[in-house]
């Protein structure tokens, strides 16, 4: 204890400035999570989840940071009414037994000095496997509407939805399903 104070009181006095992580709320207008699956060979289908909440926190001087993602199963949308009903049922994302999936990662990967990618677990159905998301167009910057600084990303991955237990239709409805997220968090008060 004593010489933890001691290195702290002397890098203070050295000039150097400790660096602490700082922490970000997700804006829900901004966010999204969306899937892309291939359908009978012919086609892409997708849909969109429109209800996430969570955090997230980033300290640029060591490099590091967290995410904390929920997503509202039942937000999903394809347009389609009948199609999102199914898409609901126990045939597939079961949104009366399993309301929401979460993303949660311990570790963000840093290029130069912009966050990369986030290696984290994703539970979906119950069922937590890691999933690396991969990040492109990261920008901070001060918001122009509220002022606060801000970070904004789009996130990828690919996963098998069979290891997460959602089997139905395989392979007429790809295994393989693309997912993306768009989001966008300003510094927390």
């Amino acid at each position: 204890m004593i010489r933890t104070t001691l290195f702290a009181t002397l890098f203070a006095s050295a000039g150097l400035a400790f660096a602490a992580p700082t922490s970000y709320s997700i804006d829900p207008s901004h966010t999204y999570a969306a899937y892309e699956v291939g359908h009978l060979g012919l086609s892409s289908q997708s849909g969109v989840f429109t209800k996430i909440s969570g955090n997230l926190s980033v300290d640029e001087a060591a490099k590091s940071g967290n995410v904390d993602i929920t997503i509202d199963a039942a937000s999903l949308q394809t347009f389609f009414a009948d199609r999102d009903k199914h898409l609901k049922s126990a045939d597939f994302f079961n949104v009366e037994k399993f309301p929401t999936l979460t993303y949660k990662s311990d570790k963000v990967v840093f290029k130069g000095n912009k966050p990369a990618a986030v290696e984290g677990k994703l539970t979906l159905l119950g069922v937590t496997k890691p999933v690396t998301l991969q990040l492109v167009n990261v920008n901070k910057a001060k918001h122009p509407m509220t002022g606060k600084e801000s970070w904004g990303a789009n996130a990828v991955a690919t996963i098998k939805r069979s290891e997460f237990g959602m089997k139905t239709f395989i392979p007429a409805v790809s295994d393989e399903v693309k997912l993306s997220i768009v989001l966008e968090a300003s510094k927390a008060e």
